[in-house]
């Protein structure tokens, strides 16, 4: 029998370093979600500590005897409270203060440990910066969209721009760029493809780090519950630097990456990882999306072959018609273009009556086929 099969408390999950594994990395070796939907009234259970632990902002694995023994100081302020109102009560009253005290013991944990961690983190000169906090400072007027399905969503921007906001992401940016800069913020995790623009830098607002570009791709991935952010590079360079909101400028620090080179962000302790060579970085490799390994490089190639790459590599579906492109071919790199750069060039080298529309992640090619 399993040991969790007799976890009642909220402190039996937050003690078991599986447990964390699970809720802080995405990681579930132990099988922790079948488990937990065996049953409603543990789902409830695990629901309960799975939102303590994502509340605390715990950077890290936490020990066992950190858990318990800020458990037990909670309970004690808990139990001393009750003995000054105890009266007689019902076993059914009993039942439901139990569970009342739960809850009441997870608030007072929560604010145990907030002042706990809040005294731990106020040692070092650096701050955690959320999405929210970003948005809210700039004062452009953003528009924000939100993947809320199992699929990529592409978002093509007023510049030409392409993002390819993966699911429980969110990006927020102008409807048009203005002034010398172009901001964006994003949550979650995101592939860009920046239009080239040398007077014009591209910049990725991702909690506490700042990626800046003028014309590259390069993918963010900066989800607020996870203890560090990574940028991996496809072409181009990309600088990423540390948000002043989040350090003191004397710790302010910048990594320059270049094709094929990564770098992790730790949000614990503010220090950078740069990876020189991400196919060798097991854990990155294995992350790697379509667009990151297919080719753009084509050689006397059928036009209808390469639109079925782009929707391989962009997870998106294009509408042409098969049958009069069916003799085109093509010859072009299009590794460092965006997805509208891509598709201009294909249907430039078609002719000049093939045209193409992009909605989301449908798109539409009206041509009467080759010169």
């Amino acid at each position: 029998m399993q040991k969790r099969n007799y976890y009642i408390e909220i402190e039996d999950f937050l003690s078991d370093e599986s447990f964390q594994t699970w809720i802080l990395s995405k990681v579930d070796e132990q099988g922790w979600e079948e488990w937990t939907l065996e049953n409603q009234q543990r789902a409830k259970l695990v629901e309960d500590a799975r939102l303590l632990l994502l509340a605390m902002k715990v950077p890290a694995i936490v020990s066992s005897s950190e858990l318990k023994t800020a458990l037990q100081l909670t309970w004690v302020k808990i139990e001393d409270s009750e003995n000054t109102h105890k009266s007689a009560k019902s076993n059914t009253s009993i039942y439901l203060k139990k569970y009342w005290l739960t809850g009441v013991a997870a608030t007072m944990f929560f604010a145990f440990l907030s002042i706990w961690f809040y005294k731990d983190q106020s040692q070092t000169n650096h701050t955690v910066v959320t999405y929210k906090e970003l948005v809210n400072d700039n004062k452009e007027g953003l528009v924000e969209q939100t993947n809320n399905s199992n699929k990529p969503q592409v978002i093509t921007l007023s510049d030409g721009s392409s993002v390819i906001l993966e699911p429980n992401s969110k990006l927020s940016y102008p409807k048009i760029f203005t002034g010398n800069e172009r901001k964006v913020y994003l949550s979650g995790e995101g592939f860009f493809e920046i239009s080239k623009n040398p007077h014009k830098p591209f910049f990725v607002y991702a909690n506490e780090i700042i990626t800046k570009v003028v014309g590259t791709s390069f993918r963010v991935k900066a989800y607020s519950d996870r203890p560090n952010i990574e940028v991996l590079v496809r072409t181009g360079k990309v600088r990423v630097s540390s948000n002043e909101l989040a350090a003191d400028s004397d710790l302010k620090k910048e990594v320059v990456l270049l094709p094929n080179e990564a770098l992790r962000f730790f949000r614990s302790d503010f220090s950078f990882n740069k990876i020189t060579n991400i196919t060798e970085d097991k854990t990155l490799a294995s992350k790697a999306g379509n667009i990151e390994q297919l080719s753009f490089e084509f050689t006397d190639i059928p036009v209808n072959q390469i639109l079925k790459t782009i929707e391989q590599a962009y997870l998106i579906k294009i509408d042409f018609p098969k049958n009069k492109l069916k003799n085109c071919h093509l010859t072009a790199s299009l590794s460092d273009e965006t997805l509208s750069e891509k598709l201009k060039i294909i249907c430039k080298s078609i002719g000049s009556d093939t045209n193409f529309e992009m909605n989301g992640n449908q798109i539409i090619i009206t041509s009467q086929g080759c010169y």
